[in-house]
Parts: C-alpha cells; sequence; structure tokens
C-alpha cells in the first residue's frame, strides 16, 4: 500500500471519528470515571510544577521534562504546602493517604489549577501519565480542557511486557526507549529476556566466557525456518553490569520493575557454549545460528548448580526485583535420556523419567533463587509433573495451564500466545514485515480476558494479571520492535489495567481514541504501525 493510500485512510478515519472523539478523550488506558467540566486550563508562560511532599521530586521533574519534550512548555519546580500555593496556573502533586489501592491516582484540572494525587509516589506517576496524554493530544498545546478523573486505578496488579534481547541484541539507548514506552500506558514489570540459544546478553564476572564467548555468533538465519538460510555476518553484543545498574535506575524511575530471565535448562547454547561442562556430555558446541529449539540441555550436574548459584548471587546485586525468571520451556530431552549421569541421578531420587527430571531441576533452580530472597518464574512447562514448586507460572501455550494452576494455588501471569504474542502477524502477510507466523490483530488483543469466567471465583486471586511479548528472532532493528509492539500494547494495557470494564468501553470507542492518539506516538518518536488503519479499511 502507498504512503498516499494510507494518508487517505488516516484522513478517513480522522473524519469519522471527529464525533466520538468529542465526546471522550485519547486516553489510553481509558479512566473509570472521567468527567469533562466547564473551562479551559491556560499554560502560563512558566506554569509552575509544586511537589507537597519531597518524595514527589522526582515525579515533578519527570511531569515538567514530558511538559517539555511533548509539548515545548517551559515549567519550573519547586516543593510546596498545599496551603502555600498561592501562584495562578500552578501543577500540584500531592500524596493522599485516603486511596485504598497504592496505584491509584485522581486528576482535577480547573481553570487555574491541575492536581494530581495518590497516595503513593508511584500512583502520582501514573496520573502524570494520563495528564501527559491530555497535554500532547489536545489540538491547542497552550490550553487543555477542564476535567476531572477519580479514583483510577488497575484491575491487575502485574502489568508486564517482554523483550528478547537474545536473538538480536539492543541498545542500553534503546532499552532505556522501550522502559519509557511501557511506562507510558502504566505497565509496572519489564520482563528482560537475557539469554538463549542465539546468545549471553549479560556479564558475569565469575564467569568471563559468557560475555567473551557466549554473546557472539558466526552467522544469523534468514527468512523463515522451514528455507533453513544463513549468512556468514558475525553478530553479538552484551550489557555490561554497569549497563545493567543504568538501566534499572532508569526503571525505577518510571515505577517499572525489571524482571531478568535466565533460560535453563533448554535455550542455553550460549551458556554451553562458553563452558561445555554445563552440559552432560562436554562437548564444544558454538553459539547458535539458527531458531527454534536446540538440543542442547544443562546437566542437572554439581557444576550446574554451582554455576546457577554464583549466577543468581550476581543478578541480586543487579536486579534489586523481587522475581528471576527461571525459563523451563521446550526443553529437548534426548541428552538427558543418553546420558549415564542422569540414568544415575534419576534411580537416586527415584524420578521416573526425563519429565520428572526436569522437575527435579526447576526445583533445585527455585530453591537456589529463594535462597537469595527472590521469587521465582517460569513458564508453564514447570508444572509438568511437578507438585513441589512454589513458583509463579507463566501460561503461555494457552490459558488452560494458568486456570490448572490457579486452581492449584499457584500464582499466574496470562500470556497465551494467541493474544498476548506480538512477534506474529497484525495484517496481511504479503504487506506486512517478516514475521515468525501467526495471526495476532489489535481487536484480538483487546477482545483477551486474563481471567475467564471458567477460573472459580476464589481462584481468581492467584491470576495476578497479563503481559505482552516481543520475542525478535524476526525483529533486527528497534524501529521493527516499536512496529510490531504499537499499538498492539496499547489494546493490552487497556485489558489489564480496566479490566471487565473495558467490554464495557468497547473496541469501537478504543479505536476512536487510537486514531487521535497516533500523533501522541509520533510526538514520542515511536515507528508504530499503520496495520490497524488498514485492517479497518478493509472492512469498509
Amino acid at each position: 500500500m502507498s504512503t498516499k493510500q494510507i494518508l487517505g485512510i488516516w484522513i478517513f478515519f480522522c473524519v469519522i471519528s471527529k464525533l466520538a472523539l468529542s465526546q471522550n478523550h485519547a486516553l489510553i488506558p481509558y479512566p473509570r470515571q472521567i468527567a469533562t467540566k466547564q473551562g479551559y486550563f491556560k499554560f502560563a508562560q512558566q506554569t509552575t510544577v509544586a511537589y507537597s511532599d519531597k518524595k514527589l521530586k522526582k515525579e515533578a521533574t519527570y511531569l515538567a521534562a514530558g511538559l517539555m519534550n511533548l509539548c515545548k512548555l517551559k515549567t519550573n519546580t519547586i516543593c510546596v504546602s498545599k496551603h502555600s500555593l498561592n501562584s495562578k496556573q500552578s501543577i500540584l502533586l500531592t500524596l493522599d493517604p485516603t486511596f485504598q489501592n497504592p496505584e491509584a491516582y485522581s486528576l482535577y484540572i480547573t481553570t487555574n489549577l491541575i492536581t494530581v494525587k495518590s497516595a503513593t509516589a508511584k500512583g502520582v506517576f501514573y496520573g502524570i501519565q494520563s495528564l501527559l496524554q491530555l497535554a500532547a493530544n489536545t489540538s491547542d498545546v497552550n490550553s487543555m480542557n477542564c476535567l476531572s478523573i477519580e479514583n483510577d486505578f488497575p484491575q491487575y496488579k502485574w502489568r508486564g511486557m517482554h523483550l528478547d534481547c537474545s536473538r538480536h541484541f539492543f541498545s542500553t539507548e534503546f532499552v532505556k526507549k522501550y522502559i519509557d514506552l511501557i511506562a507510558t500506558y502504566k505497565f509496572n514489570y519489564f520482563h528482560w529476556h537475557l539469554t538463549d540459544d542465539q546468545g549471553w546478553r549479560i556479564e558475569i564476572k565469575k564467569y568471563p566466557k559468557l560475555t567473551q564467548i557466549g554473546a557472539f555468533r558466526t552467522g544469523t538465519m534468514k527468512g523463515h525456518y522451514t528455507e533453513q538460510q544463513f549468512d556468514s555476518i558475525p553478530y553479538g553484543g552484551f550489557y555490561t553490569q554497569a549497563d545493567i545498574r543504568d538501566i534499572v535506575t532508569y526503571a525505577q524511575q518510571r515505577h517499572v520493575e525489571i524482571v531478568p530471565e535466565i533460560d535453563m535448562p533448554g535455550h542455553a547454547k550460549a551458556a554451553i557454549a562458553s563452558y561445555p561442562q554445563l552440559s552432560c556430555n562436554g562437548e564444544k558446541v558454538a553459539v547458535g545460528t539458527k531458531w527454534g529449539i536446540e538440543k542442547e540441555v544443562l546437566c542437572p550436574s554439581p557444576f550446574t548448580f554451582q554455576f546457577i548459584d554464583d549466577l543468581f548471587a550476581e543478578l541480586t546485586q543487579l536486579f534489586p526485583g523481587e522475581y528471576i525468571h527461571i525459563g523451563g520451556d521446550e526443553v529437548l530431552k534426548e541428552q538427558w535420556e543418553n546420558s549415564e549421569f542422569c540414568k544415575t541421578l534419576m534411580r537416586k531420587e527415584n524420578l521416573n523419567d526425563a519429565t520428572e527430571l526436569q522437575a527435579f531441576f526447576m526445583n533445585k533452580i527455585e530453591q537456589i533463587a529463594n535462597k537469595y530472597h527472590k521469587k521465582a518464574i517460569g513458564w508453564d512447562e514447570i508444572m509438568e509433573k511437578n507438585t513441589n514448586t512454589n513458583a509463579t507460572i507463566m501460561s503461555w501455550r494457552g490459558m488452560e495451564a494458568g486456570i490448572e494452576a490457579a486452581k492449584n494455588k499457584h500464582a499466574v501471569i496470562m500470556t497465551p500466545i494467541d493474544y498476548c504474542y506480538f512477534d506474529h502477524y497484525q495484517g496481511n502477510e504479503a504487506t506486512e514485515p517478516l514475521a515468525i507466523g501467526g495471526y495476532t490483530p489489535i481487536e484480538q488483543v483487546y477482545a483477551f480476558n486474563p481471567c475467564p469466567d471458567s477460573v472459580a471465583i476464589a481462584d481468581r486471586k492467584y491470576i495476578l494479571g497479563a503481559q505482552g511479548n516481543v520475542w525478535t528472532e524476526y525483529l533486527k532493528t528497534p524501529e521493527l520492535v516499536e512496529y510490531m509492539s504499537t499499538p498492539r500494547l496499547c489494546a493490552l494495557a487497556e485489558v489489564i489495567w480496566t479490566g471487565n470494564q473495558n467490554k464495557q468501553i468497547g473496541f469501537e470507542h478504543f479505536k476512536s481514541r487510537l486514531v487521535k492518539h497516533q500523533d501522541f506516538l509520533k510526538k514520542k518518536n515511536i515507528h508504530f504501525s499503520p496495520t490497524f488503519l488498514i485492517n479497518e479499511a478493509a472492512k469498509k
């Protein structure tokens, strides 16, 4: 489709959405309670951003920078008591302990004062996100409609987005931009996939070969897996521990917790290439160059468990969050089944097969994580023949494993492939960038319900929330990551913030906001996909 055709579609949807947009604001996720008032708040030559508590200084600085970057509005920040704020045309950030939900906020825009309040700095930050969207989407950047948003709060505790930096490596600058993007839509967890067959991306000082060898491959698969074509261009990169600390601090300032994933015991070829003694046969292998599942698997040996213990000791110093993701997916078991060491271990531990050996392995890893006061998260395979795990389950192969885990009183994060995998196509394959396959249009994402009616009422509390996943086998550049993830992540943000209320708001309402909202994405320099507009035009 030509640029001219896309522009025509854009104009068409802007016209048909004009009436709908006059009745609502281009906010994503949409607040639970919002009311338009009469009048306008007009920004002064230098509007004051005031904060009533020193705990909110970072949020005030963030807001001032956002108004400058998005709207070219100059502000100054001051710390004041609420009763001493006398200047007109001010923005006040304030704490209010009466909010029951620590992430809830209220936002009031009157003719001379904008107030954002919450019980916590985190809640104030979410109010700021709504304020910045309103400011950036107004036709006159110097004024805003008066309105009120009352006690807006999230349905789910876990509102996550994932990024795979193993298959393709992305700079610290882009990782920060991605974190800033997801924080804009009130996501609070960043699942950072740092290791896999095709690359180990994090510096571990006790095991330097992980980045000396494991961070680099000799080439990369081209085209789809079935074509089996490769280039011979060396590829690699990794994050130093200084990089990690810098990114963690950046995320903390945006109230995003980073969850590192070290995939084990499968998807470990890069680690085994670095230290062959991690495998059962000790054979030297190269870092993976093709996509898919490799046969190499970590051996459940004393050396491996010591390696993992040492690894977690360093990870704990880098990531202060509550969780470590331990993988557990797509484990090929042939090497275990042919290993005399594993056969002996299985007899010793009364394990009947290699699936039970995997459960034994994952429980050992979970115990090491707990030793360092971390909770473990694993893909839904870790539940197979495993009754001893206390890990949080990421249900990715569908909803069934998550529902079953909740029934068994396990914490669950829903990330089913049919709704939450943003590496799938979102439009016609013939006109879209090369992708891994599948088809997940934005309306399908919006229809997602992380806690379906089939879940017993008593079990629903175990479903923490949901997450969107961005695997990067076919996403070589930051622009492609943004194209594939946005605006589908906008739909997911509304699903997990508003919960069942988004069904009452409806997809048509969301569409009308999204058309206008893409101006906001342009201002943030996000290379979003216009496929949503093309898909809608095709239906007319």
